[in-house]
């Protein structure tokens, strides 16, 4: 299938390792042009170099941003005044006690996870709406719906993002810009598959007794009772980045394996 994607420009926050990287790699097989971030140059050019040795005629460029300081995502927005297409992908998370997480971490994770987002929306949404045509992707998760008790501070900062797609979403009305979220459920992401490997070695297990208990413990009520891979995460972004998904505008699209126990 062509989804018409040749001669869009997309940018994708926190894309040089996991689901990030994942969604650049399908936008680009697509025939967008893509724009990566990450936090240093090193970490950038290691994925273009992966990105090109896959897709050598890609035309993929990045720029190093540390999305918890302001300055620097205006400095992005300086080099990159327009995109079709926007992810908002980048994301922390961390397992911790309610009790032991201060106002710092708070602050931290709604800095990175909800304010880079509103800050890229704010400069790239009015230019698609002028333009009649763009896409603003969030990348959420089913800890938005049922959220974690061991972060809940990341799970707030998940369902923040599900309120400002669908309140940027009401603004299109009768155009062809669309704002949509993607919801992924535990995805064996590099961070993630650290995690699991951390607490398999704590716990003397193979790192697949370890999934195997993560599934009967932490996310029961998964129906595939396994992690996702960033690919079928990426598969479900790529859709809705393209223009065959222009009917689908304001939703929360889950890619969670069902753990999210709803018919709607």
């Amino acid at each position: 299938m062509d989804l018409q994607l040749t001669n869009k420009t997309a940018l994708v926050t926190g894309s040089t390792a996991g689901i990030g990287l994942a969604i650049a790699q399908k936008l680009l097989e697509e025939g967008a042009s893509v724009i990566i971030t990450g936090r240093t140059h090193e970490r950038i050019q290691e994925a273009i170099q992966q990105l090109k040795k896959q897709l050598p005629q890609a035309s993929v460029s990045g720029v190093p941003v540390d999305f918890g300081k302001k300055a620097e995502i205006d400095a992005l927005l300086k080099q990159v005044p327009d995109v079709d297409i926007l992810v908002n992908n980048v994301g922390i998370f961390e397992p911790k006690e309610f009790a032991q997480i201060p106002d710092e971490d708070w602050l931290r994770f709604y800095e990175v996870n909800v304010m880079s987002g509103i800050r890229l929306s704010r400069h790239y949404f009015p230019r698609m709406l002028q333009k009649n045509w763009g896409r603003i992707i969030f990348i959420s998760s089913e800890s938005a719906v049922q959220i974690p008790e061991e972060m809940i501070h990341y799970g707030m900062t998940k369902t923040a993002q599900l309120a400002i797609a669908r309140g940027l979403a009401e603004l299109t009305k009768g155009t062809d810009v669309t704002v949509n979220s993607i919801l992924p459920g535990p995805t064996l992401s590099e961070g993630v598959g650290g995690f699991i490997e951390s607490m398999a070695k704590q716990q003397n297990l193979t790192k697949e007794q370890m999934e195997q208990n993560f599934f009967q413990s932490a996310r029961p009520s998964s129906l595939i009772r396994r992690f996702a891979s960033t690919d079928e995460v990426a598969n479900m972004v790529t859709y809705i980045a393209s223009p065959l998904a222009s009917a689908t505008n304001g939703a929360a699209l889950r890619v969670d394996g069902g753990v999210v126990r709803s018919i709607v």
